[in-house]
Formats: C-alpha cells, sequence, structure tokens
C-alpha cells in the first residue's frame, strides 16, 4: 500500500495567463484550384535528408532515451524524445504542466504526425494545486451538422460502408479540437501564450528530426494509400519512398502552420482562412490522379467549425483501495469503464501471493465493464449516460456477484441494468453489441511541475495516419475519428445504440487518462494509446502497483492482456507464457493480441510523486521503440 504525504502546505500553481484575443481572418473571394495548391508542395522532395556526406553535418541529433526518471523541480514522460525534452525545457524556464503538455503536444505533431496532430483531438485530466480540485477537458471532435444516422451506410446497397473506405475518406473526419483545447487549457490553467509554446515544435519541423524505425514502420503501414493523397504522398513519401532509418525528415510546411498560428490565434483555424482549406480538403479530397481508391468525399462546412468549443467537465471518479480515482468522463468511456471495473475488483481481496488469482478478477471485472461500456457509453450531451449508476457501489456488488473465482464467465455477457434497484445478484446473460473497430494508434504524457500540478493527456488523430488526407500545404493530416461511431443503427427491438452518428455528436472513445491521488494529493497520473484496450492497460497496470504491490516501473513493463468482452482473452506473448495455463485452468482462452502492432499492447507513460518533491517519470522501455523520461533535477545531483 501506499504511504501517506506529508501535511506540509498544498504547493501554489502558477497563475493563469490572461484570456487571449481570438482573430479572424478573411478567406480570399475565390477558391483555389488544387492545381495551385498542390504546386506549393514542389520542394517537398527535400523533406528528408539521407545521413552522407555533407548533410550528414547537418544532421539533428536525437535526445537520449531513458525509460525511467526520478528527481526534483518536476518531471515529463511521453513517447518521443523531442516532446519530452519540449517540455522538460519549458518547466525549466518556469513553465507550468498545463503549460509543458500543450508545448509537448505541438512538437508530437512534428515528429508523431501519424498519431498527432492539431487535425485531432484528445482529452486532458489536470489536478490544480492552488485549488486542490482535478479537472477534465474535452478536446474530443464533433460530426459535421449534416451527419445522421446513416452516414456510413452505403447508399447504393443500404449496408455498412468498408471499414477501410469510411477510414480514408473525408467522412471519417471529425471537426478537430486540438487547438480548442490548448487555447482551453492554457486560458484556465497555463502561465503562457500558445505562440510562445509552439517555438521548440517550430524549430523541429524546420531542423528536423531522426527517423527511426517506429516512424518508418508506420510509414510503411501506410504507404499504400499515402500513394493515393497527393499532399500527403509529397510529404511523407518524397521521392515515392517510405524514409529511410537514420535519415532526418523535415517538415517547413507545419513549421509556417505554427507560425502563422502563433501570429493570428486560433481563429485562425477554425473561423478564417485555414479553416476553409480543411473544409475544401474534407468536401474534396485531394486524390491522384492515377489511384484507383474510393476517397469519399465529407460532410463538414464552415459552420461546423465556428460551431466547436472544447469543454471543461467534471472528471469521474471512484475510490480503490482507499486511493481517489479520476478519469475522462462520456463521451469518452474511460473514465466510466476504469471506474466500475476498479469498482468490481474492490470487492475481492487480491495480492502479490496470487497474482493469477488476481488477474483472473482483473479480466471478469474488465467482461462485465466492457459490457456495459457497449450498451450505455455515448456523447451524455446528446444521449442518456447513467454515470453516477455505473459508479455506484451497488451496482458494482451486483455486477461483482457474477464472477466464478474459479470459472470464467463464457463472454461475451450481457450488459447490466444500472437503475438504482440493486439485488445480490442478477441472471448472467449470454450476448451484447460487438466490438467496435476503434483504433489504436493514439499516444499519450504525463507532466507534473515544481508547484505540484499533474497533467495527463492523451491525444489521437484515430487510425495511424488518420484519414490520410493532409491538408495542402499545411504539413498536418485529418483525423478518422467519426469511424469511431457505430456504422449501423441496431436491428429492431434490439436495445438503443448510444454511438450512433448525430448532428454535432462526439464518438465515444477509449481514451483515459487517469489521475490518482490519496489524501487529496497527486500520486499517480497515467495513460496509454491502445484503443479499446486503453482501458484495459490502464487498469492492469493500477493492479500491478496497487494490489501486486510493483514498483511504477515494473507494473508498467509487465507484460499485459486484454479481456474487452470477448471469447478470447488477447495477451502478450511473455502474459500467456508467465500466466497463460493458470489461466485457461479457469477457463480462460488465450490467444496473442492481433495489433496491429501484433503482440503489442498500448504504449503507456506515467509518473508518481515518491514523495513531496521527489516524481519518478516512467515510460515504456521497448513497446513501440520505447519511450522518454526526464526530470528537471536527477536524484543524487
Amino acid at each position: 500500500m501506499f504511504r501517506s504525504h506529508s501535511s506540509s502546505k498544498p504547493p501554489r500553481s502558477k497563475p493563469p495567463c490572461p484570456k487571449p484575443r481570438r482573430s479572424r481572418s478573411r478567406a480570399p473571394s475565390g477558391a483555389a484550384r488544387w492545381a495551385a495548391a498542390l504546386a506549393a508542395l514542389t520542394t517537398a522532395a527535400s523533406l528528408t535528408v539521407p545521413v552522407a556526406g555533407a548533410a550528414a553535418e547537418h544532421r539533428p541529433r536525437p535526445p537520449a532515451k531513458q525509460p525511467v526518471a526520478t528527481g526534483h523541480g518536476g518531471a515529463v514522460s511521453t513517447v518521443d524524445p523531442y516532446a519530452t525534452r519540449t517540455a522538460l525545457d519549458v518547466l525549466r524556464r518556469g513553465g507550468n504542466a498545463m503549460d509543458a503538455a500543450v508545448a509537448a503536444g505541438a512538437t508530437l505533431g512534428v515528429t508523431e504526425p501519424y498519431v498527432a496532430a492539431i487535425g485531432g483531438g484528445g482529452y486532458i485530466t489536470y489536478y490544480d494545486a492552488r485549488t486542490g480540485r482535478v479537472h477534465a477537458l474535452d478536446g474530443r471532435e464533433i460530426a459535421p451538422k449534416r451527419m445522421g444516422e446513416d452516414a456510413f451506410l452505403d447508399p447504393a446497397t443500404g449496408r455498412p460502408l468498408p471499414f477501410d473506405q469510411a477510414v480514408t475518406s473525408g467522412l471519417g473526419v471529425g471537426v478537430p479540437g486540438t487547438l480548442a483545447q490548448w487555447d482551453l487549457a492554457l486560458r484556465r490553467f497555463g502561465s503562457r501564450d500558445l505562440g510562445r509554446l509552439l517555438r521548440p515544435a517550430v524549430t523541429v519541423a524546420e531542423r528536423g528530426f531522426v527517423v527511426d524505425q517506429e516512424f518508418h514502420d508506420q510509414t510503411a503501414l501506410n504507404a499504400d494509400r499515402f500513394r493515393d493523397i497527393v499532399p500527403t504522398r509529397e510529404l511523407f513519401l518524397p521521392g515515392g519512398r517510405v524514409p529511410a532509418v537514420g535519415s532526418v525528415f523535415r517538415n517547413p510546411d507545419l513549421a509556417r502552420t505554427y507560425r502563422e498560428l502563433a501570429r493570428r490565434g486560433t481563429g485562425w483555424f477554425y473561423e478564417g482562412r485555414l479553416g476553409e482549406e480543411i473544409v475544401r480538403t474534407v468536401a474534396d479530397p485531394p486524390v491522384a490522379p492515377d489511384a484507383t481508391r474510393n476517397v469519399r468525399p465529407g460532410l463538414m462546412g464552415t459552420r461546423d467549425l465556428d460551431a466547436y468549443r472544447a469543454l471543461l467537465r467534471k472528471p469521474t471518479h471512484v475510490t480503490y483501495r482507499g486511493l481517489d480515482v479520476y478519469g475522462m468522463p462520456p463521451s469518452s468511456s474511460g473514465g466510466t469503464t476504469v471506474g466500475e471495473a476498479l469498482n468490481i475488483m474492490g470487492g475481492f481481496r487480491l495480492g502479490k501471493d496470487d497474482p493469477a488469482k488476481a488477474l483472473h478478477y482483473y479480466l471478469e471485472a474488465s467482461k462485465l465493464a466492457y459490457a456495459d461500456r457497449g450498451r450505455y457509453l455515448g456523447d451524455a450531451d446528446k444521449v442518456d449516460v447513467p454515470v453516477d449508476e455505473l459508479l455506484s457501489r451497488g451496482y458494482a456488488r451486483e455486477r461483482a456477484c457474477l464472477i466464478d473465482p474459479d470459472r470464467a464467465a463464457e463472454a461475451p455477457v450481457a450488459a447490466g441494468s444500472p437503475d438504482g434497484d440493486y439485488r445480490p445478484c442478477v441472471p448472467a446473460g449470454t450476448a451484447t453489441r460487438p466490438l467496435g473497430a476503434e483504433g489504436p494508434q493514439t499516444t499519450h504524457l504525463v507532466v507534473a511541475d515544481k508547484w505540484g500540478n499533474v497533467a495527463s493527456y492523451t491525444l489521437s488523430i484515430e487510425q495511424f495516419g488518420g484519414s490520410g488526407i493532409t491538408v495542402p500545404g499545411r504539413g498536418f493530416l485529418l483525423n478518422n475519428q467519426l469511424t469511431d461511431f457505430s456504422f449501423s443503427p441496431p436491428a429492431p427491438g434490439a436495445a438503443p445504440d448510444p454511438n450512433l452518428p448525430g448532428p454535432h455528436k462526439r464518438p465515444r472513445s477509449s481514451m483515459s487518462p487517469t489521475l490518482v491521488l490519496e489524501d487529496g494529493r497527486p500520486r499517480l497520473a497515467l495513460g496509454t494509446p491502445g484503443g479499446s484496450t486503453i482501458i484495459t492497460t490502464v487498469l492492469q497496470i493500477l493492479l500491478n502497483r496497487v494490489d501486486l504491490g510493483m514498483d511504477l516501473p515494473a507494473a508498467l513493463n509487465a507484460p499485459r492482456a486484454t479481456q474487452r468482452n470477448t471469447p478470447q482473452v488477447f495477451a502478450e506473448q511473455a502474459f500467456i507464457d508467465r500466466y497463460g495455463a493458470d489461466l485457461a485452468a479457469r477457463g480462460h482462452r488465450l490467444a496473442v493480441f492481433p495489433g496491429p502492432p501484433a503482440g503489442v499492447i498500448g504504449a503507456a507513460t506515467a509518473l508518481e510523486i515518491l514523495r513531496p518533491g521527489l516524481v519518478q517519470a516512467v515510460a515504456e522501455p521497448t513497446r513501440r521503440g520505447g519511450g522518454s523520461a526526464m526530470v528537471v533535477r536527477p536524484a543524487g545531483r
């Protein structure tokens, strides 16, 4: 069990910066033709520089990676050393945790463009040391006003569109929320303006970064569809080739876009010329003349951008083993599903003396919580989501009684009835809605500062490469988050689906930026990419740390399994090797996680406040190439 913090006075946060004025810019009188827009990309062949001859002399040196760092003055963990260094520099120069999180997110837009971009969205949970409160900032994308429940049905057949056609299309592009979220975050909790925080990302975009195996592999995975979109091909496949490992990748278009954002403000994106360019790109995707792919147009209009608002929401909250666990409320399903599963697990004694037993309860609790996720979770602004009942102790006891300590329930199991009338047990069900196709390609970062503020931030454009559509001349990809909606209405007589498309509706997400407090003070911050496996990864790290007694690096590095109310438990091979026989004896059917990437679940980042002033930042040592953890002043120096 964790040791309590000392009773020293809570640290003070930096005061928020004044609210910036949102600038507006008029669009030109006529829409530019695609030929003119694409002509601006003729310099793209110079975006990657092979490390050879004179070019090697100008090669930027990548920051060193380390998975664990312990020290004082603030800490950062991200998947990328450039982003981690950016955030650390902000902390060293007096910025706070929110400033550093935004700066890191902007840099990830350069170095991790297939998972993080201003063409996407995300969620932030934030502990404000000044008030001692946790806040949730919702930057999830919204659907266009013209989108109805049948948007993903093929009008020629009445059947759902093939998933790959929906992904690589304007139809899957939601109104991006990242910039509005940054604006809200900095106005409420920051101490620096956006323009200043974009500068490090501009530098990286201009000077370039060294291509690693992960960036190469993600590009190769998308190469076929990238070739069919002209500005995407020119940017990410210079010379028609996947950038080689060790080469230098530059993105001067994104550098110019960031500079313009710094000068004009986010109004340029939501109310000005850049917004009009985005809408034109969605409505008329710049498909190569020789492409055979059917890239469907989208439904977004300029009024949809103007209507977008990032929202400050009340986080979800449960207690687990005396700890306060805060998460993201709907439209994310992360906070409710993590919280419900923890409530179910909390009714059992779990410990390191029998890890297989603890994992059995973790898998069964996940199964039950995912059944409820599929039935009840959607955008709470548009549908009724029984958040309080899903997180109630009475409901957890009713669900927990379905768990057999010696035998796994046959999956899928049915959703429960979070109706306030809870009995000792209810009959087990046998069917539920199938698991949706939520992309696993996301990223997560955590930051703590010297004042005691803590940020947990998950951001995404959904699939690796999002929609595959780059805004011409702007250097960033657009998301495909609307494919997180259910594609077709339920059959007649079936339960309603809370995650159908709808006007200005946010699609359900599994992103789970999580904060854990002990005695009212931050103790843990964690999160991960991984689509619908995000929830189980966060759960398993908490189980490892709190119940199985692992320290945070071990808890994060331990092999993983995910049970999302499916007949099989998908797991990493090391998990199967270690626990497979014991869990199979309890009736669990284990198989290697199919990915992508195959055999790897998540890429978490986390931090722990070991004692006041001493923090440990932790990143993956190997998954997806390993992450990067840094502290302002390492312990012992």
